[in-house]
Order: structure tokens, then sequence, then C-alpha cells
């Protein structure tokens, strides 16, 4: 493809986007596919010659584009939003077009300080005290593998690093039972072994206890192991509980170990300051984590990871190979030793287009809509006698369930609840996602995407009622 064909097809590309962008509500939300479908529109052997890209592109129209689930759909209320904005998608453009390997500063200068300094734009946005550096990693999982090696290799000396996995004692991680799944598998990546993973009791309203995290940490230490991290929540994945910092902080630092928090979702609230009672006791904090590509306006992938100590984790994580040499070392920052990756894309650029295009006040003005029309719908569910709220609504996040007069028994609550997901996904009009909150089968309701507005929340709601009714026994 030559520079001006290559120009006629960007050209009718972002016309096709902006199209796409603009009509989305169009579109079911989630894929109405079965498995397979899609595999047998691709043929079995690469084609021996190049094809036109107007037929590529129409059998992506056709082929690809139904098995797509449309994540920046305004109905997308599952899992949690991975929402995306024109100027993030207008900064990908450019990412894609210069493609650079911003592995070293010498890679790309530009790369490596635009992501100093958005990084610590970000950390004023979201009310964390000066005092951590900040790096993009590509998701939250990244980052608490990080925080795992970096503390186990503290806590042994880096011997780990050196001589390897059971060297020396049992190493042990805690989170609560809401944390992420992420924790238990990076726990396993970082060869600790998921018996060595325990998961501390948490309160009425799903957090993580300190006095239990503490009672723990000592049994295991009489038990000859040696604690090592703690992985807080700040809305967590299922009902969005939020840690109490402070508490769980002085258990960390008075038991000697390493304490970070997985914000993923909900730190993107921080920017508003009504919220940041979350970070009470953040002084106590080893490393934070959270995604703008959740809730911020900003593609995938784009994770804020900020640490308070960056040579420990440098020294965790750090290989000095013969060409990764440059005469500004020891002068610069070279973020390929922040992560598990050599290689980084450029994902500064989007983080600095999304902030700059919408301000911080408009970034406010739109996750404080999602967590207030969130309030709304929290109040109707309550005011309907066959409706009932599963856990306390944490800022955009709401748990309920169908429970019509009569119907008591738990194993026929389940089914019917999970038989109305069902229908509502099959449907196409919306997309939740299921939970288990004590047990008991619930849905999740989550609000965050970038073009959502109140009518498609009350349009929501309305849908649920009506479908759950028509599936009453």
């Amino acid at each position: 493809m030559d520079h001006a064909e290559f120009r006629r097809h960007a050209h009718a590309f972002v016309d096709w986007m902006a199209d796409y962008l603009e009509t989305v509500e169009r579109h079911p939300v989630r894929a109405q596919v079965k498995p397979g479908e899609i595999a047998e529109r691709v043929p079995l052997r690469p084609p021996e010659h190049g094809e036109p890209m107007e037929a590529i592109f129409q059998d992506f129209k056709t082929a690809i584009l139904p098995g797509i689930t449309h994540w920046q759909h305004p109905s997308f209320f599952a899992y949690f939003p991975a929402n995306s904005s024109p100027p993030s998608v207008l900064a990908e453009m450019l990412t894609a077009t210069v493609g650079a390997q911003c592995m070293l500063w010498q890679t790309s200068p530009a790369a490596t300080e635009l992501e100093t300094r958005v990084l610590d734009w970000l950390r004023q946005m979201i009310g964390l005290p000066e005092g951590f550096a900040g790096v993009i990693q590509d998701s939250a999982s990244s980052a608490i593998l990080c925080a795992i090696l970096t503390a186990r290799e503290r806590a042994t000396g880096w011997r780990v690093n050196d001589e390897g996995v059971g060297v020396g004692e049992r190493l042990t991680v805690y989170c609560s039972g809401e944390t992420h799944s992420a924790t238990e598998k990076d726990v396993r990546i970082a060869g600790l072994g998921r018996r060595n993973l325990r998961k501390v009791p948490v309160d009425d309203r799903f957090a993580m206890r300190a006095d239990a995290l503490e009672a723990t940490i000592l049994a295991d230490k009489g038990a000859g192991a040696t604690p090592i991290c703690v992985v807080a929540s700040l809305g967590t994945t299922g009902v969005g509980a939020v840690d109490p910092l402070r508490a769980l902080g002085e258990v960390c630092r008075r038991q000697g170990v390493w304490l970070h928090v997985d914000a993923a979702w909900a730190g993107s609230a921080l920017v508003l300051p009504e919220h940041r009672w979350m970070l009470d006791g953040i002084e106590h904090v080893d490393s934070f984590v959270f995604n703008p590509h959740k809730w911020m306006l900003t593609n995938f992938d784009c994770s804020a990871h900020y640490v308070r100590d960056p040579d420990v984790l440098v020294r965790t994580l750090e290989i000095l190979p013969a060409f990764l040499k440059t005469r500004e070392r020891g002068h610069v920052i070279d973020y390929r030793d922040w992560s598990v990756p050599l290689g980084r894309r450029f994902r500064a650029l989007k983080l600095w287009f999304v902030i700059r295009s919408y301000g911080v006040e408009g970034i406010r003005r739109l996750i404080g809509q999602h967590i207030a029309w969130a309030g709304e719908l929290e109040r109707w569910i309550a005011a309907q006698p066959d409706f009932e709220l599963m856990a306390p609504r944490s800022l955009a996040l709401v748990n309920f369930r169908h429970h019509p007069r009569g119907v008591d028994e738990p194993a026929e609550l389940d089914r019917l609840n999970e038989g109305l997901l069902e229908a509502l996904n099959d449907s196409g009009e919306l997309y939740l996602t299921q939970n288990r909150v004590r047990g008991a089968y619930s849905i999740r309701f989550s609000i965050g995407q970038t073009s959502t507005a109140r009518r498609h929340v009350e349009a929501a709601w309305a849908r649920i009622q009506t479908t759950a009714r028509a599936l009453r026994p």
C-alpha cells in the first residue's frame, strides 16, 4: 500500500469511525452470535496473494463486526466500564502511526518525559500526596504483580531473584475474599503458591477487617511464615467494597508488611473531592493503582501505578544487558525497569489528549453524573416490593435481584435471576453481569460509559422490570 492509497483508506476509516461512535446505540450491546460462528467466516488458510483493502474492510463490517460486543454502547452496564472518547481514539491513531517502542528514554524521550509529567497531573487530580512516582502499566493486574514481586524481594533481601523461590521461609500474601482474582493469579506467577494467599474476613459492608488481618499475620508468623504483602481494595469487583486504608495500614506498619492498594475502578472517582475519604490512611501505602482505561475516558490499556519508593521497584525488575545501556543512564528514567515487559507503547499520549480535551472539570462532571444516576437507580429498586438491593450501592455500582412475593427458596431465586439476566442480555438492549453476594445470585448494574445518559439508565430499569414480571413462575 503506497502513501496515496493509505491516505484514501484512512479518510474512509475515519468517516466510518465517526459514524460508528455516533450510531453505536443501533447495535445490540452484546454480540448475538454462537460459539464458532465468526471463525466459520474466516478461511482456514491465509491468502497467497494480497487482497484489496476495500474487500478486507468489507469483510470487517460483515464478518467481524457482528461478533463484537459494543463496550462503548450507552446501555453497556456490565463488568466495569472500559470507556473511551474521541480525543483518546485520535491519540491512539497517532501512537499507531509513529509506532514508537518506548522502553528507554533514548528510544523516545518525549514518551518518557510526557509519561512522567502526565502521571503527576493525574496524581494531583485524584488527591494522592506528593512522594508517589507514577508509571503506566497495561493493567492493574500487572501493578499487583509488581507489588508482590517487590514485596517478595524486599522481605528476602533480594535473594529470590538470585536463588529462586523456596530458598528460605514461606512467604504469605493477604487480601479479602472480595479482592479481584488477579491477586491470586499474581501470587501464583510470583512463585509463592496459592496456599500462601490468605483471604481475610470482611465486615458487614464487605470491607477487610483490620483485626482479622493482624490476627492472621500473627498466626502465620507464629507458624514460621514471613508475611510480605497486603492487597487492599478501593472498589472491589463484586460489590465495590472499600477497604479501610488507615486501619489496614497501621497493621502493615506494625508488622513490616508492604501495603498495595488496588483502586482499579473506584480510583477515578477520587477526582471528586467528596470521595477522597477513601484515601484516609494513604500515608501508610507503599503502592497504589487505578485504571484511567476504566472510568476516565481513556482507551484500554492505561493503568496508572504509583510507588512511594521507585528504587525498590527498579531493583526488583532491572536487568541490564549491553544493548540496553545508554549514555543517559542514571540521569533519566528508563521505564522498562518499572514493569515486567521490556517493550512499552506510548500510552501517555492518549491520557494527555483526554485530560487536555475535557479538563479536570469535565471529567469530574461525567463521573459525578454516573454516580448520581446510580443513586437514582438504587432508590427505584428499593421502592419496588418485588426487587431488592443485595449490597450497599458503591459509587456507580448497584447489586440487586428480583424477589417476587412467595418465592423464597434460595435455589429457586437463583434460577429466576439467572434466567432474568440471560433474557436481558439476549435481547441486545442492554448488558449486565452476574455476581454472588453472600452466596446468593445477584445482578450487577455498573454505570460508566462515555455516551450513557440518564435516559439509558431509566430505559434499562424499565426493561428489567418488564422482563422480570414476564418471567414470574
